[in-house]
């Protein structure tokens, strides 16, 4: 089996939902974050960073997502599904991808069904965010290699038709 990096289009799906911090801030769930999405036991309330910094933060952090992705797939995958996965595992822990229906079902070769996955992990703390579900609606897109993977806008009706979307 290939081993596979990260494209462009999962590093700009990265980016944009990442959105740079250049100074530290606690994230929806209280967590210590900054740059493009780095968390640790080095970020701390009053900490800043340079574009430069987080750029090769985000550079150091994505290596172990894609070194994960890598070990936990079974299957050849192309380079839109493997960069979904790692923006996947880079926003929920490396854990949640590997308990996760969405690996059991990709491993199985059932990438139509595992697609349909990355939707149910749009909750944070217990709630369901309009945020997370553009970004796994956005993951899916890039898993599926549609043109304009980002999804910008939800319908108005996304907290009960989530699933349809």
């Amino acid at each position: 089996m290939q081993e596979n990096t990260i494209n462009a289009d999962g590093l700009n799906l990265i980016k944009h939902f990442e959105s740079l911090e250049l100074n530290a801030y606690q994230d929806s769930v209280g967590i210590w974050t900054i740059g493009w999405g780095h968390t640790g036991i080095d970020v701390k309330e009053g900490k800043t960073i340079t574009e430069e910094e987080a750029d090769a933060l985000l550079k150091d952090d994505l290596s172990r997502f894609v070194k994960a992705v890598n070990s936990l797939v079974s299957i050849d995958l192309n380079e839109n599904q493997f960069a979904a996965l790692v923006s996947f595992s880079f926003n929920l822990g490396i854990g949640n991808l590997q308990s996760s229906t969405l690996l059991k079902l990709l491993n199985s070769n059932d990438s139509f069904n595992a697609s349909k996955e990355f939707i149910k992990w749009s909750n944070a703390g217990g709630t369901r965010l309009k945020g997370l579900v553009r970004r796994r609606l956005s993951e899916r897109n890039l898993f599926c290699s549609f043109l304009e993977p980002i999804v910008t806008n939800v319908p108005d009706d996304w907290e009960k038709n989530y699933m349809n979307i």
